[in-house]
């Protein structure tokens, strides 16, 4: 696995990924805000055709945008981010699809604990699914992705108000779980 933006602070061991971020980190273009960030932390491996990652996420929330999760990534102009980023005075899920401007769709989320997420690459197309217990998944979002030979997959952590947030992933990338949208 690489970094993009290697964090001050991080350690693995077998499938855990324990990240400290540096000041001011994020991944967003234009929308809204005007500006491009793309000095987020982004721990990931290239792969080709379809694949899952699944990530257990524990994380201290404490400041105004701080979030953890998982991503896939061609550029800087094209790139999906999906996990929990605080906001409004708590954790929410969060997805969001960049194809030259960000959009950002969040959900409020039970409380600060574990949470997973799961992204699966189907061709072009992306499903985000979420879980508060690692067993039974819903799904946040679906969302379109260019089809292209590679693609980068990995887990991203940001804290673009500050810095020191502490993040922890157990994780996995394998072969795409193809099930029913709404089963």
């Amino acid at each position: 696995m690489h970094w993009l933006n290697e964090p001050p602070v991080w350690q693995t061991e077998n499938d855990r990924l324990r990240v400290v971020t540096g000041p001011n980190t994020d991944f967003w273009r234009v929308t809204h805000y005007g500006f491009i960030r793309d000095n987020g932390h982004f721990y990931y491996e290239e792969k080709t055709g379809d694949f899952t990652i699944e990530a257990k996420i524990e994380a201290k929330y404490e400041a105004l945008y701080d979030q953890a999760g998982v991503m896939i990534r061609l550029n800087a102009a094209n790139w999906i981010k999906a996990g929990v980023e605080y906001t409004d005075g708590s954790p929410h899920f969060s997805a969001v699809v960049t194809r030259d401007f960000s959009d950002w769709s969040v959900l409020p989320a039970p409380s600060a604990g574990a949470v997973w997420f799961r992204l699966t690459k189907l061709s072009s197309a992306i499903r985000i699914q979420y879980s508060i217990d690692g067993v039974s998944f819903r799904m946040l979002r679906l969302a379109y992705f260019p089809d292209a030979g590679s693609t980068q997959v990995g887990l991203m952590c940001c804290s673009p108000e500050r810095e020191g947030f502490e993040a922890e992933f157990t994780y996995s990338i394998g072969e795409p779980i193809v099930t029913a949208l709404h089963a």
